[in-house]
């Protein structure tokens, strides 16, 4: 009876660190948002990793993933989208931002419903999205030009347009664990992670682009 709460125990606590990222975020503090985010970002794995692994997938888990992702991985990023547009636009514009959380919602939605999403994403998940999004605040440090107000504006329908994109990429389930099978996703795990140690945050927008990069490879040679 307990492990059947295991999952939806772990969608809630991504939920309650989604919740403390956007305190911060509203509070102006957007670094420590991609601490928080990066929390959620481990219980949205681990939940459906111990659904599987427990056989207790549900329909109120699946909703109640959905519900907590739109708020960690929709309405954070648009948090602070709106924060940085705020540093140079005045009165509404800096709302443009939240065009990410709708987007956000919609690519759920979407998502929730499309038969094809079983074992791989068509359009761009959530969590990639918003991990891109937080490192942002971390790049402004040695890049001035990403608070420019045309770029983030830009950037805010460029990715809106990629959550709802019909492009494949591959999700990190492996259902086997061969090289042949799965080259293209350890390719990209290896890049990641080496990216990330020379890098550090700036590797972010790397990394991304290299999940666009492989994904595109591993659907034309592997599928």
């Amino acid at each position: 009876m307990i492990k059947k709460h295991i999952p939806n125990a772990l969608t809630c606590a991504n939920l309650f660190f989604g919740c403390m990222a956007g305190v911060y975020a509203f509070n102006g503090d957007l670094k420590t948002v991609a601490f928080f985010t990066l929390v959620s970002g481990v219980f949205d794995f681990f939940d459906g990793f111990a659904a599987r692994l427990l056989h207790v997938k549900s329909d109120i888990g699946r909703e109640l993933d959905s519900l907590a992702d739109v708020i960690s991985f929709g309405f954070v990023p648009g948090i602070v989208l709106f924060k940085l547009l705020s540093l140079s636009l005045p009165g509404y514009w800096p709302y443009i931002g939240f065009i990410i959380t709708v987007f956000s919602a919609l690519r759920l939605a979407k998502f929730n419903i499309d038969t094809r999403q079983t074992e791989d994403f068509i359009g761009l998940n959530t969590p990639m999205n918003t991990f891109f999004v937080v490192s942002l605040p971390y790049l402004l440090d040695d890049f001035a030009w990403v608070s420019n107000p045309y770029f983030l504006v830009i950037l805010s329908f460029l990715l809106s347009y990629l959550l709802v994109s019909e492009i494949r990429f591959f999700s990190m389930k492996f259902s086997k664990l061969s090289w042949q099978a799965n080259k293209f996703k350890f390719t990209f795990l290896i890049s990641a992670i080496v990216l990330l140690a020379v890098f550090n945050v700036a590797a972010v927008p790397l990394i991304l682009l290299a999940y666009l990069v492989f994904s595109a490879l591993h659907f034309k040679y592997q599928v």
